[in-house]
């Protein structure tokens, strides 16, 4: 997944900092995004996942109108409690990185987990 950073990305805008760069809430939730898709291929129809852990180093600024490209990798499971372990990183558009670390997520059932 490729994305360009815009005003609204920024540490700045997201409360997280006072700099016009990518912020890191805006990161991870581009590198959840990322596990979310890596982890389809592994639910039923009926399942979804919820995050329940990040460990992810945001290694180098990118500045508003540099693209960022997200990866996630499964590296475990699913065990037998649903548990899913994600390898993830972030590249900017000279392939630098920009961010690497590890996602956990959870299995859950869509319906009557959360009220929907």
């Amino acid at each position: 997944m490729t994305y360009e950073v815009t005003h609204d990305d920024t540490a700045q805008a997201l409360g997280s900092g006072d700099v016009a760069v990518l912020g890191t809430p805006r990161l991870i939730a581009w590198l959840e995004a990322a596990t979310v898709e890596a982890a389809r291929p592994k639910l039923a129809d009926s399942q979804t996942t919820v995050g329940t852990a990040v460990r992810v180093k945001h290694r180098r600024p990118t500045r508003v109108g540099g693209t960022v490209t997200t990866k996630a990798k499964l590296a475990s499971g699913p065990d037998e409690k649903g548990r899913l372990s994600f390898t993830v990183s972030a590249t900017d558009g000279d392939g630098a990185t920009v961010a690497d670390g590890e996602i956990d997520r959870v299995i859950v059932e869509r319906m009557g987990a959360f009220g929907s």
